[in-house]
C-alpha cells in the first residue's frame, strides 16, 4: 500500500477501459460512532483509543457526532469524459501561474491549493478523466477503482488528514464508509493477523500472537506513534520553505527535532532493537512492504509510522461511489475556482528558454506557458522523456545512483457471485502462504481489495468485486506476440486465483462472472510511467529519507510532485508532496512570503544532505 496507499502494492491497471454513465448511488452509509478523546493504558504503555473532531476550511477542529463527508458537486460522464474539464482552450496560452502536467492526486493536491490561493493554474492530462493511479473504470454494470482501496488522509481529524483537507479547501466533501479492518495477513505458519481500527484491538492481538515479545510490540510501534504524533502536531507546508520551516521549529521545537532525529532511520533497524522473534519481525517485513514495496530494512522509519499509526488514528475511510470520486471531486473544485483541466493532453515536451522551463508542448502541437511548470510524472519520465536531449542535472544523477524504478504490478479485476464470499470477509487482504523468501518476488504475494464489502453499489447485486495484484516486473512481458502476451495473462492469472481459492475463498472460479487482467505494460500504457513503476524503490539500504529529493528541481522553473518526491509512495505522501510543492511555488510567484537569501541557503543545505544518503 506507495505509503499509506497507494500504497506501494495498492494499485493496478487493466487493459481496455469503457466509460458509461454513472449510476445513482442511492446508499447512505455514516461513520461509526467515534468516542471522544481518550487513551488506555496497556501494561505501563499509554496508548491513543480513538479521537473525533472535525476540521474546517481553515484548519480548524470542532467536536461532531456524526463524520460524513458529501460531495457537493455531483459529477456525471458525458460522452467519453466524466468530469468538467474545459474542452478547447487557445492554441496559444501564456496567462498561467502554473502548468500541471498529470492529474494524479499529487498533480491535482498541488493545482487545487495553488487556484484557492489566487493562482491561475493549467492541469493537462494525457487520459479522459482525472485520477490516473487514483483513477476508476467501469464495465458490466462494476464500477473498478484503478487502484487503492485502502484510503488514508481521509478522516475529519489532525493534520494529516490531507484528502479531507484538499477537498475541503475547494468546496467539495465526500461520504465516506468507515472500514473495520485495514488489512487481514495470511502469512507463512499459518500466521494470521487483522490490523483492526482500533490501535488497542490490533495490539492486543499481535501481543497475542507473540506474547514473549509483547514489551518490544509495545514500544517500535510507540515509537511510530512518536513520530506520527510529531507530524500530526505541525502546520504541513514546504521543508524548502526557510520562513514556515523556521516558524514552526521556533513554535514546535520538541516535535521538529524528532523527525530530524528520524530522518535518516529505517523502520526494520527500530523494529529489531526491540524484538528478536524472526517471524515477528518478517511481519514487521510483510507491514512495511505494504508501505514502500521493499522491506522494513529498506522503509524510512518516518513513511512506515505515517501509514502504521493513521490507519488506527483516522483510520481507513471508503469514499462512497469508489475512489475515483476523489479526482473527479478536486478537478470540478478546481474548475470551480475559475482554473482550467485539459483531457487527451498528451504532454511530450518541457519547453526551457535560457535554462527555465517556460512552458509544454502537446503531442497535437499545440503549446502553453507560464510562470512555472509542475511535472506529476515520475523523476524518470520527467528529465528522461520530457527533458529529453537535455543534459540531466547532477542531483538527478544522484538520485538515479540512490533509487531504481519499483516493480509494477499484474492486476486482476473481477465480478463473483456474492455468495462464494462469507459473510464476515474483510475488506482488504494480503496472502503469502509458504515461504517468507518470496515476499519481494514477483508474484510472491498478493494484496486482495474487496471493495463491495463496504460499499455494494460498485457492483450488481448479488456480486462482488474482487481487486487483485501482485508485483511483476515489465521485463517479464516484453518480446512477446499478442497471442503469446494473452496466453501469459491467463496462465499468471488462473495461478495467481488458484492460490487465492486454496487458501481463503474455495469455489471462488466457478462463481467468477466477469474478469479482466491488466499487466505492466497495461500501467505504462495508461498511467505513462516508465516501465509501469510505482515510484523509487533503494539500491541498497537507505538511510532513511534523506536521499528522497523534494518539490524544486535544477531547472528553473520547473518542480516536481507525486510518489518520486520527499515522502515518497501512497496516498498520504502523494497528497503530502502536493501541498509542499503548491506552498513552494506559491512562495516563488509571489503569493506567500519569501526570502531570497534564506531560500538559497537551505535548498544548498538540502542539497547536501541527500549526498549523506
Amino acid at each position: 500500500m506507495s505509503l499509506g496507499f497507494k500504497n506501494s502494492l495498492f494499485f493496478g491497471q487493466f487493459n481496455t477501459v469503457q466509460l458509461g454513465s454513472s449510476k445513482s448511488r442511492s446508499q447512505k452509509h455514516r461513520i461509526l460512532s467515534i468516542e471522544p478523546v481518550r487513551t488506555s493504558v496497556l501494561d505501563g504503555y499509554i496508548v491513543p483509543i480513538n479521537i473525533k473532531g472535525k476540521i474546517d476550511n481553515l484548519g480548524k477542529v470542532k467536536l461532531n457526532k456524526d463524520f460524513v463527508l458529501r460531495s457537493k458537486s455531483v459529477l456525471t460522464v458525458d460522452k467519453d469524459v466524466d468530469v468538467d474539464g474545459n474542452g478547447e482552450l487557445g492554441r496559444e496560452s501564456s496567462n498561467y501561474d502554473a502548468i500541471v502536467i498529470g492529474s494524479g492526486i499529487g498533480g491535482l493536491v498541488a493545482a487545487t491549493q495553488l487556484a484557492v490561493k489566487g493562482a491561475k493554474v493549467l492541469v493537462l492530462e494525457k487520459y479522459v478523466i482525472p485520477g490516473g493511479s487514483s483513477g476508476y473504470y467501469e464495465r458490466d454494470g462494476y464500477t473498478f477503482d484503478v487502484g487503492s482501496s485502502v484510503m488514508f488522509g481521509f478522516s475529519d481529524k489532525g493534520n494529516l488528514n490531507l484528502i479531507t483537507r484538499a477537498l475541503a479547501a475547494v468546496g467539495c466533501e465526500m461520504e465516506v464508509i468507515p472500514d473495520p479492518t485495514t488489512v487481514h495477513f495470511h502469512l507463512p505458519n499459518d500466521l494470521s493477523v487483522q490490523v483492526h481500527r482500533e490501535y488497542i484491538d490490533f495490539i492486543s492481538e499481535l501481543a497475542a500472537k507473540f506474547p514473549h515479545e509483547k514489551d518490544g510490540i509495545l514500544k517500535f510501534y510507540g515509537e511510530c506513534w512518536k513520530i506520527f504524533n510529531a507530524l500530526n502536531s505541525l502546520e504541513l507546508k514546504s521543508l524548502e520553505e526557510p520562513i514556515y520551516l523556521f516558524g514552526q521549529f521556533f513554535q514546535k521545537p520538541l516535535e521538529c527535532l524528532t523527525l530530524a532525529y528520524y530522518l535518516p532511520q529505517n523502520a526494520g533497524d527500530i523494529a529489531r532493537k526491540y524484538m528478536k522473534d524472526p517471524q515477528l519481525l518478517s511481519f514487521i517485513d510483510a507491514e512495511c512492504f505494504i508501505v514502500s514495496t521493499v522491506n522494513a530494512l529498506q522503509t524510512p522509519m518516518i513513511n512506515a509510522a505515517m501509514v502504521l499509526c493513521d490507519r488506527h488514528f483516522g483510520g481507513i475511510n471508503y469514499p462512497v461511489g469508489g475512489v475515483g470520486g476523489i479526482a473527479k471531486s478536486l478537478s470540478k473544485g478546481l474548475v470551480d475556482q475559475g482554473s482550467e483541466i485539459l483531457y487527451r493532453a498528451n504532454v511530450t515536451n518541457i519547453i526551457l528558454e535560457h535554462g527555465k522551463a517556460v512552458g509544454v508542448r502537446l503531442s497535437d502541437g499545440r503549446e502553453f506557458f507560464g510562470k512555472t511548470i509542475i511535472s506529476n510524472a515520475t523523476r524518470w519520465d520527467t528529465f528522461g522523456k520530457l527533458l529529453k536531449g537535455e543534459t540531466l542535472p547532477k542531483e538527478e544523477e544522484n538520485f538515479q545512483k540512490v533509487y531504481v524504478k519499483a516493480p509494477s504490478f499484474l492486476s486482476i479485476h473481477m465480478g463473483v457471485k456474492a455468495e462464494v464470499l462469507p459473510p464476515d470477509t474483510d475488506c482488504h487482504h494480503f496472502v503469502l502462504e509458504d515461504d517468507w523468501a518470496r515476499l519481494e518476488e514477483p508474484y510472491g504475494s498478493i494484496f486482495l481489495s474487496i471493495p463491495t464489502v463496504l460499499d455494494s453499489s460498485l457492483a450488481p447485486e448479488g456480486h462482488h468485486i474482487l481487486h487483485i495484484f501482485t508485483t511483476s516486473s515489465i521485463e517479464d512481458w516484453e518480446g512477446l506476440s499478442t497471442k503469446d502476451y494473452e496466453a501469459k495473462k491467463k496462465v499468471v492469472a488462473d495461478e495467481i486465483i488458484s492460490r487465492l481459492e486454496k487458501k481463503l475463498f474455495p469455489g471462488i472460479r466457478s462463481s467468477i462472472a466477469f474478469m479482466e487482467v491488466g499487466s505492466p505494460k497495461t500501467h505504462r500504457r495508461y498511467l505513462a510511467r516508465d516501465k509501469g513503476t510505482y515510484g523509487p524503490m533503494p539500491r541498497r539500504t537507505p538511510k532513511g529519507l534523506l536521499g528522497m529529493p523534494f518539490n524544486t528541481t535544477a531547472v528553473d522553473g520547473l518542480y516536481c510532485v507525486g510518489d518520486s518526491c520527499f515522502p515518497g509512495q501512497g496516498v498520504i505522501a502523494v497528497a503530502f508532496s502536493g501541498v509542499t510543492c503548491a506552498h513552494r511555488v506559491a512562495a516563488d510567484i509571489g503569493i506567500e512570503k519569501r526570502s531570497p537569501v534564506l531560500d538559497a541557503a537551505l535548498l544548498r543545505l538540502l542539497g547536501w544532505l541527500r549526498t549523506l544518503a
